[in-house]
């Protein structure tokens, strides 16, 4: 599991190190800070961060607005206004670009935590991708644990477990997360690589090591493989 990686746009270089500082305590990963527009799609392409707060007005020609339209357009992942102005103009401006939350200037650490929060909440909920409280984005599933969002890369999950209304995800690495939830709604949320081989399994296709008649291997660990899913998973392995 890793950190939520934040990118932070803003031209004042003391509230921006302030900033990173700030999230760095609460349990995120910071990305060094961008000043412009021009410095923050670089970073955007290099590192494409799970979630950005935006400054509205930058020193330069371009805005953050237009860093909002940029990720809008070409990268989708949420993103946050930071403002020292809360007129009805900047804001109505503002929201037209659908930002995931706002922050105005000064702020508290508790609420940069809460912006953070509801913008990954938010985000999550407008495209459908909600499990309980996990939230997926992407090629990922976001867990809370100790009050904050962790990322899970689903390429690096061996195969999900269920018991009862929650699931043991196990990770390639062999460490294990569980959430609450149905393996239902989760395949339904993952991508072709995994299927269902049993009432209680998923698994990643990607690490399956060996298959037969009563039981599978994925990563040495031994799964058994349902009747009633038997016939699908050779028919999605093109197996004859």
């Amino acid at each position: 599991m890793t950190k939520v990686k934040i990118l932070v746009v803003e031209d004042e270089i003391l509230i921006a190190d302030n900033m990173c500082d700030t999230l760095n305590e609460l349990g995120y990963e910071t990305l060094e800070s961008a000043m412009n527009y021009t410095e923050a799609i670089a970073t955007i392409n290099e590192e494409l961060p799970d979630i950005a707060i935006l400054d509205i007005h930058l020193s330069g020609r371009r805005s953050g607005i237009d860093i909002a339209q940029q990720i809008n357009e070409k990268y989708d992942f949420p993103f946050i206004f930071l403002t020292s102005f809360s007129d009805s103009e900047t804001v109505s401006e503002a929201k037209k670009h659908n930002p995931s939350a706002f922050l105005i200037k000064p702020f508290s650490k508790e609420e940069l935590y809460t912006s953070i929060e509801i913008a990954l909440s938010n985000f999550s909920k407008k495209i459908g991708q909600v499990i309980d409280e996990n939230l997926i984005i992407k090629e990922s599933i976001f867990i809370k644990e100790k009050g904050a969002y962790h990322k899970i890369i689903f390429e690096d999950i061996l195969f999900i477990k269920s018991d009862h209304v929650y699931m043991e995800i196990n990770m390639v690495d062999k460490k294990k997360y569980t959430i609450r939830g149905s393996l239902s709604e989760v395949l339904s949320k993952l991508d072709d690589k995994f299927i269902r081989v049993h009432r209680s399994f998923i698994i990643n296709t990607n690490y399956l090591q060996q298959i037969d008649q009563s039981s599978l291997k994925i990563g040495n660990v031994l799964i058994p493989i349902g009747k009633k899913y038997r016939q699908t998973i050779l028919e999605k392995l093109n197996i004859i």
